[in-house]
């Protein structure tokens, strides 16, 4: 028998009103994590914020740049790999 009470944990996952605040926690859990995920890479590129599936990492030498730009597919699989869902489908680099 139903009491009419969901826990917040039901309510934040299962109401549709609540879609974009999910959204919303999702991505900035890719940015937030980033350093985690990849810890070799704390000193050169900075995760700035995710829109639309695109992580936008921040990488002021253009050599590391490029050189990610070489590993960005290796890069969305272990992200997706580690939230066990599509996060992200692409890696966008800026100065």
């Amino acid at each position: 028998m139903h009491n009419g009470f969901m826990s917040l944990s039901d309510v934040f996952n299962n109401d549709p009103a609540l879609a974009m605040v999910r959204k919303i926690v999702k991505e900035s859990d890719v940015a937030l994590d980033f350093a985690k995920i990849f810890p070799d890479l704390e000193k050169v590129a900075v995760a700035v914020k995710v829109e639309n599936k695109v992580l936008i990492l921040r990488v002021e030498i253009s050599a590391w740049r490029n050189e990610l730009k070489f590993k960005e597919n290796v890069m969305v699989e272990k992200i997706n790999s580690y939230f066990k869902e599509t996060r992200i489908n692409r890696v966008r680099f800026v100065f």
